[in-house]
């Protein structure tokens, strides 16, 4: 069983940043990675990849303050959001799929206005 643990989430103002992390209990250097986000009555939406090459894709929202990155050694996918904005709000999951997919508990961000 593969276990992802996001962290890094908390409460900050309209501007702000913050820096999420994601540690995965298996090897990811195979994998491409995803982060995803949450608000309540919505579906999960798609933020950012990261490919194995280190390749970085966005979603149009967060382009240009928003980065991907990834550390294989220590199986870690990490997240910096700069610039947030309140609709940032949401709470922010990492996906790691083999076999099937795998998702963290979330780590909630809160943009304050």
């Amino acid at each position: 069983q593969v276990q992802l643990e996001e962290s890094g989430g908390g409460l900050v103002q309209a501007g702000g940043s913050l820096r999420l992390s994601c540690i995965v209990s298996a090897t990811i250097s195979s994998n491409a990675m995803a982060w995803y986000r949450q608000t309540p009555g919505k579906m999960r939406e798609l933020v950012a990849i990261i490919t194995i090459a280190g390749r970085t894709n966005y979603a149009d929202s967060v382009k240009g303050r928003f980065t991907v990155s990834r550390d294989n050694a220590k199986n870690s996918v990490y997240h910096q959001m700069n610039s947030l904005k309140p609709e940032g709000t949401a709470v922010y999951y990492c996906k790691y799929v083999r076999a099937q997919i795998y998702w963290g508990q979330g780590t909630q961000v809160t943009v304050s206005s």
